[in-house]
C-alpha cells in the first residue's frame, strides 16, 4: 500500500487507532505488507467507527499534528525569523568567533525568548543536517543534540519552528556561498549533485529526522534543503530554460531528488508539512518548472531579496526605497508596484496548481534607507496572498558577532552602531508586523 493510499484513510491517523494497533502507520506497512495492512485497517475501522465520528480533525481533541498544515494553508498564521548556525571550523573561525562547540554561533534561551517577546511566533532553524557531509554518511550525534536543544528552547519560548537543513551528505555550508572567497575552497563539498549515494543518504537523514521530531507540537515543517543550487554550482546554469529539458531527471535535477526525500519522510511521518524550495537558491523564476507533488501537505518556498542593489547594499551605497535601483543591469523605479509585479510568478504558480507557498527568507541590510517601508510593503503583498513568512535574520546574542551584524535589526539603522537599540526603522516595522500573530504552540488554533 502506498503512502498516498494511507493518507486517504484518515481514521488511521487518529491517536486512538494508533494506540489500539500498537503501531504507527509506517510500521504497519513494513510489518504486515499490503494485504496484511488492508485486513488490519478493516478490523480497526469496524471496531472504531464510533470513535472516528467523535474525533476532531481540526487539532482539538483529535490528531495533535493535524493543525500543522492549516498554519501554512489557511491564511497567514506564521510570522517570524530565521536563526542560523553552521559547523565551526577552527582554522577559519578561530577559538571564539562562533563559540567553542561544534556548531555555532551559540544560541541561548534568551535569544528565543527575545524573538517571542517582540511578537514572532515562528523560527526557521537554518541548521546543518544531522548526517556527515563526507563518507561514511552517518549520524553526527553532536549536530543532533544541538538541534534537539534548539527545538526545546523554541518550545520553551512558545515558538513554532521549521527544521531547515543547509548541509548534509555531499554538501557543505560553503557550497551555498558560490563565487565567494572568504573561506578556503577546500571546504567546499558539493558532490550531492553527482553521487547517488549522497542523495540516498539525504533520504536516510530525513527519515531519521522525521522519526525523531514527528511528535513535537512546535515542529511544524521540514525544509528539505536550503537553497538547492545544483544547476549553477554543478553546471553553471542559472536560467531554467537553459537547464530544462536537457538535464531533466539527472542527478543535478532537484525535481528528481526531492520526491525521494519526501517519500522517506512519509514512511515515518504522514502529517508534518514538508517545505520544498525552488531551485537556484529558492528563485521564484524556477517555480513554473517544479514537478508538483501529489502529497497534500507540501509547501513550496521561495527566498526574496530583490532588488539586491537595495537589500545587500554597502553602508555608503545610499540606495533608497522607494527609489531607483539597479535590477539585473538596468535602473528601475523600485516601489510597491514593482514588488507586486515581482510576485507574478508566485501568483501564476499558485493559481495553476492550488499550491501553498511560503517565503521563508526575505529582508535587507539594517542600514538600508527606507527599510521599514520596504518590509511593510513586502509583507502586505505576502499577506494579501495568504503567504507565511520569516525574515533573515535573528542573530544570536553572542559578543564576538556584534560587528558581523549586517542583518541584525536589533542594532538599528546606523551601520556604526553594534549594540542593541530600542527602536529603529526596520525594528519598528517587524514589531508592527509580528503584532498580528495569534497562534502559538500552546494555542495553535488561535486566529
Amino acid at each position: 500500500m502506498t503512502s498516498n493510499h494511507l493518507r486517504r484513510l484518515h481514521f488511521l491517523t487518529m491517536p486512538s487507532v494508533q494506540t489500539l494497533a500498537g503501531k504507527r502507520i509506517a510500521d504497519i506497512r513494513r510489518r504486515f505488507g499490503r494485504r496484511g495492512a488492508i485486513e488490519l485497517m478493516m478490523v480497526l475501522a469496524i471496531g472504531l467507527a464510533s470513535t472516528a465520528c467523535t474525533v476532531s480533525g481540526d487539532g482539538g481533541s483529535g490528531n495533535p499534528s493535524s493543525f500543522k498544515y492549516k498554519l501554512w494553508s489557511d491564511g497567514v498564521n506564521l510570522r517570524g525569523a530565521n536563526m542560523y548556525q553552521r559547523r565551526v571550523y577552527p582554522t577559519l573561525d578561530g577559538d571564539d568567533f562562533l563559540g567553542p562547540g561544534p556548531i555555532g554561533p551559540p544560541l541561548t534561551q534568551g535569544d528565543f525568548d527575545a524573538l517571542a517577546a517582540l511578537g514572532a511566533n515562528y523560527v526557521n532553524l537554518s541548521h546543518p543536517g544531522l548526517f556527515n557531509e563526507q563518507p561514511p554518511y552517518q549520524l553526527d550525534p553532536s549536530v543532533r543534540d544541538n538541534l534537539d536543544s534548539l527545538i526545546a528552547m523554541a518550545a520553551q519560548a512558545d515558538l513554532f519552528c521549521v527544521v531547515s537543513f543547509r548541509t548534509g551528505p555531499g554538501r557543505s555550508e560553503f557550497a551555498i556561498f558560490e563565487g565567494q572567497d572568504w573561506f578556503p575552497q577546500s571546504l567546499v563539498i558539493n558532490t550531492v549533485w553527482t553521487e547517488q549515494t549522497a542523495q540516498d543518504a539525504w533520504s536516510e537523514m530525513w527519515q531519521y529526522t522525521a522519526d525523531r521530531y514527528r511528535d513535537r507540537q512546535n515542529v511544524v515543517g521540514y525544509d528539505l534543503m536550503v537553497e538547492p543550487n545544483g544547476s549553477s554550482t554543478a553546471l553553471g546554469i542559472f536560467d531554467p530554460d537553459g537547464f530544462y529539458p536537457e538535464h531533466a531527471g539527472s542527478l543535478v535535477d532537484w525535481n528528481q531528488m526531492y520526491p525521494d526525500l519526501l517519500e522517506a519522510i512519509r514512511q515515518v511521518d504522514e502529517e508534518t508539512p514538508v517545505l520544498v524550495s525552488a531551485m537556484n537558491y529558492g528563485s521564484r523564476l524556477w517555480l513554473p518548472y517544479f514537478a508538483i507533488s501529489d502529497d497534500p501537505r507540501v509547501v513550496y518556498t521561495v527566498h526574496q531579496y530583490e532588488p539586491f542593489a537595495f537589500s545587500h547594499q554597502g553602508p555608503n551605497d545610499n540606495v533608497t526605497y522607494p527609489g531607483p535601483a539597479d535590477t539585473d543591469g538596468q535602473t528601475e523605479q523600485v516601489d510597491r508596484d514593482w514588488l507586486d509585479q515581482l510576485m507574478s510568478p508566485i501568483d501564476e504558480f499558485r493559481n495553476a496548481y492550488g499550491a501553498t507557498v511560503a517565503i521563508n527568507e526575505f529582508g535587507a541590510v539594517r542600514w538600508a534607507n527606507g527599510m521599514g517601508a520596504y518590509l511593510r510593503d513586502e509583507v502586505d503583498l505576502f499577506e494579501a496572498r495568504g503567504i507565511n513568512h520569516a525574515i533573515w535574520l535573528w542573530e544570536a546574542d553572542w559578543p564576538p558577532l556584534s560587528q558581523a551584524d549586517d542583518f541584525n535589526l536589533r542594532h538599528g539603522d546606523d551601520p556604526q552602531n553594534h549594540e542593541a537599540v530600542v527602536a529603529g526603522d526596520g525594528l519598528n516595522a517587524i514589531r508592527e508586523i509580528w503584532s498580528a500573530n495569534k497562534a502559538r504552540p500552546s494555542n495553535p488554533l488561535a486566529r
